[in-house]
């Protein structure tokens, strides 16, 4: 259900309101339901890290048979743009990770965020803080001085708001100042943090509008979220975020907590932080720059930190049967690009060849015709034998629609040279005399021409496959002559026995 453009989007959240979720059971919910989401904000492309995230939400919900939700957070207008939402769109829906529902866009959603913030302020729990910038700019720097963590201080908490008069004002939770909190996080385990860290942060601005905090949680629980699994940099967002849940959750009921899972950042194979030289590109890049296939990359993220006993190779189906939060490690997982182009090495190989040849024509350097189509299907049972990715399969596949005659690379040249010429001519008159044009009758004739010549098959293999193909390397070189057919190929050799010999 991925792909509406924001100014198409119209989303009654009236239902969303109206039930406020009631009951949850244990996995939150409505008894029994497990609700998950993946919150990009759309200021870049999809990074791997991020589809990670999504992959998990969406296999947790699979898992519990539960939803999977997606919620834009575009409220930073001036980096949100509509191609990086098409890009997040496009990355998920290649990976098979669509929403159960409609996108939710955040900025849309200011009135309701605003909407809370007020209750909060009506029922004491947030309250309005007149503080200039000047002020918190002086503050902060005598904090800094001072060698003291920068907070508010609370300058405002227990002030008459009327002393503001009609100066601007943000609107503050009210956080509980005694006691700690403790998170049973399924990732980290319990953590706990002391509410005196917590600062009485902002939830409205000086223009009205919402900040990520309170608007996260709005929409985590208007949306029915039970599990959020993030990043475990936003895990001190989560001691931030339960004040305003417990808030709300004593003005009228429901607001249930949700269980946090809270997953460890991926890191560069040399441990690291993820960066372009290891390879952290967007998903888009994944596909159209390296060739890979969706399945491989999905795959790949899972391991990542995550696995089910000696397991590597993963299928969606057993990923859904088989993801659990127990599963995921507590230590950063480590990108290793090699080894996610050896994994698609293997989906390469076990691809439907009319996928695959589909995947191959898009990437070829011309349009081709419903006969050349044929010959790729035709052809890819030997052409993914040694391709590791979509690039090498299409640049392995270019020998078949090379027209004659050949232009070789500077390899397959000095394979041609010394006598080579006249070991062509030999295999040219025994494929001409061929009874049929199969690998069988092709490989004795061939055989044959070597062990008259006294050399190995490899000094005929080799020139003749340069000849066929203007390359050192190729599918095997019987499978070659098949693909190309009796005409071409005799036609392919007679332009190499008629070139003058060198060396």
């Amino acid at each position: 259900m991925l792909g509406a453009c924001p100014a198409e989007l119209a989303i009654n959240f009236s239902v969303w309101e109206q039930a406020r979720l009631g009951a949850r059971s244990e996995t939150g919910g409505t008894p029994g339901e497990v609700v998950t989401r993946f919150a990009p904000s759309p200021t870049g492309f999809l990074h791997i890290g991020g589809a990670r995230t999504a992959l998990f939400n969406y296999l947790f919900a699979r898992h519990h048979g539960g939803k999977f939700l997606l919620r834009i957070e575009d409220t930073d207008r001036a980096r949100s743009t509509d191609a990086a939402i098409e890009a997040i769109f496009d990355g998920l829906r290649w990976l098979g990770l669509e929403s159960d529902e409609e996108p939710v866009f955040q900025f849309s959603r200011q009135a309701r965020h605003a909407e809370v913030a007020h209750k909060l302020l009506a029922a004491g729990h947030a309250y309005k803080c007149f503080a200039t910038a000047e002020e918190l700019a002086e503050l902060r720097e005598s904090q800094r001085a001072a060698g003291k963590p920068i907070r508010y201080d609370g300058r405002w908490r227990d002030r008459d708001p009327a002393e503001g008069g009609d100066k601007p004002f943000v609107v503050r939770l009210k956080a509980p100042r005694e006691g700690a909190v403790t998170i049973a996080d399924q990732v980290q385990g319990d953590v706990t943090v002391q509410n005196s860290e917590i600062d009485d942060f902002v939830l409205l601005r000086s223009d009205g509008t919402p900040t990520y905090m309170l608007a996260v949680v709005v929409d985590d629980n208007d949306m029915g979220v039970t599990h959020v699994i993030r990043g475990d940099d936003h895990l001190n967002n989560a001691f931030r975020q339960l004040p305003i849940y417990r808030a709300m959750r004593a003005i009228e009921g429901g607001w249930t907590d949700p269980v946090y899972a809270h997953v460890p950042l991926i890191h560069g194979a040399d441990g690291a932080k993820l960066s372009k030289r290891h390879g952290a590109l967007g998903v888009d890049a994944y596909r159209d720059e390296l060739g890979l296939l969706p399945e491989a990359v999905s795959n790949y993220l899972l391991r990542l930190g995550w696995g089910h006993g000696d397991a590597e190779i993963i299928s969606r189906e057993q990923a859904v049967e088989w993801f659990t939060l127990e599963g995921v490690g507590r230590s950063p997982a480590r990108f290793d690009l090699k080894k996610l182009e050896n994994l698609n090495g293997h989906y390469i190989r076990e691809a439907d060849d009319s996928r695959l040849a589909d995947l191959v024509a898009e990437r070829l350097p011309f349009a081709p015709s419903d006969s050349d189509l044929d010959l790729l299907r035709r052809g890819m049972a030997v052409l993914k034998v040694r391709a590791a990715n979509l690039l090498e399969l299409a640049e392995g596949a270019m020998f078949l629609f090379r027209k004659r005659p050949l232009e070789l690379d500077e390899a397959a040249t000095a394979l041609l040279k010394g006598d080579a010429p006249t070991l062509l001519a030999r295999v040219h008159a025994a494929l001409d005399a061929a009874a049929s044009w199969d690998t069988e009758v092709l490989e004795t004739a061939v055989r044959q021409v070597a062990e008259d010549a006294g050399v190995k098959l490899g000094a005929v293999a080799q020139p003749l496959r340069a000849a066929l193909t203007g390359r050192r390397t190729s599918p095997g070189i019987f499978d070659v002559l098949v693909l190309l057919g009796r005409e071409e190929s005799l036609g392919r050799l007679a332009d190499q026995m008629s070139a003058p010999a060198e060396g």
